[in-house]
């Protein structure tokens, strides 16, 4: 493990992505509103680009009311995990050559375990509400996470055995030749589909599915507490879209432009297709949702895994 990034690099770093995670809300409505015909944030500033401003001058001053029959200490750390351990994940995030935070051999297995933390922040503020919509919200939570990362573990197999590594910046630099959404396409779908499960964004969304849960496991939430929830679920956007980028979209490479703009318009593109999602997919059933992750998702992961393992064999051999 090496520290790549000095102190100001890595405040820079952290207010970027918090910044750019306020900044994504406008972003994603005023495509949204581009997308769906109708109007996106239009009065405060030019093209309501204020309203992000004028959003947390009111959840600063909102009442921050935690519930008299809540679980307090439970219910204030649900929403700071949320978002401590997304910006955890992206300690190990390669934005190009010498700008990071840590390189780590084993940097794809971190990104992993931060994820698979993030459930316990739902499941605590579902818990600790004392909330039955709150409580479905949590269960279907946790089953929903758990089950999604086993198939984005197994999607990264594939690379993981083409690459020969789990560092990172060395499966990024192992694309310079070709990126590994073409000979892992296959990967990169099922990773980018349990991203987004894992991330429960629309159409994946039934944690907090409104018309059948008021709000699900942040129903009790006001204030910052649900503003922290509600950054979190944006920068756990932006960290699997830059997962998308590093793991099969060449990272940083590109021509003429420096790395870190490339790296930056990759990461950029993909997150407007997450925002597309939302606006063009209907929400799933629960059940449909869980059937398709089992039989589905997981015998193409599998299957992805053993025709990969049989390449890099046959080639290794030859």
């Amino acid at each position: 493990m090496a520290v790549i990034g000095t102190g100001a690099q890595i405040g820079a770093i952290l207010g970027v992505l918090v910044g750019s995670a306020a900044f994504l809300t406008w972003i994603e409505r005023r495509l949204l509103g581009l997308w769906q015909d109708r109007y996106g944030p239009n009065r405060v500033g030019p093209f309501g680009v204020l309203q992000v401003v004028a959003d947390m001058i009111k959840i600063f001053f909102k009442e921050d009311w935690i519930p008299p029959f809540a679980d307090k200490f439970v219910f204030v750390l649900a929403p700071a995990l949320a978002m401590f351990t997304g910006l955890m994940a992206f300690a190990v995030v390669p934005f190009a050559p010498g700008v990071g935070i840590i390189d780590m051999n084993i940097g794809l297995l971190f990104f992993l375990a931060m994820t698979s933390l993030g459930v316990y922040a739902v499941v605590f503020a579902a818990w600790a509400s004392n909330n039955k919509y709150a409580l479905l919200g949590g269960m279907r939570t946790a089953a929903q996470m758990v089950s999604y990362e086993v198939f984005m573990g197994l999607a990264l197999l594939g690379v993981v055995m083409q690459a020969g590594s789990f560092n990172l910046r060395t499966i990024v630099e192992a694309q310079a030749g070709l990126w590994y959404v073409v000979p892992q396409f296959l990967g990169f779908v099922i990773f980018f589909i349990a991203g987004v499960a894992e991330t429960h964004r629309m159409p994946f969304d039934l944690p907090e599915a409104e018309h059948e849960l008021t709000a699900g496991f942040h129903t009790e939430y006001s204030g910052m507490k649900f503003g922290m929830f509600f950054v979190g679920e944006y920068v756990g956007v932006i960290l699997v879209s830059a997962m998308t980028v590093v793991l099969f979209l060449g990272g940083w490479l590109g021509p003429w432009l420096p790395p870190l703009v490339w790296f930056v318009l990759k990461t950029s593109a993909v997150v407007v297709f997450f925002i597309l999602l939302r606006a063009s997919l209907p929400r799933p059933r629960y059940d449909q949702l869980m059937s398709f992750g089992w039989k589905v998702m997981l015998p193409l992961a599998l299957l992805n895994v053993a025709v990969t393992g049989a390449m890099v064999l046959a080639l290794g051999t030859s």
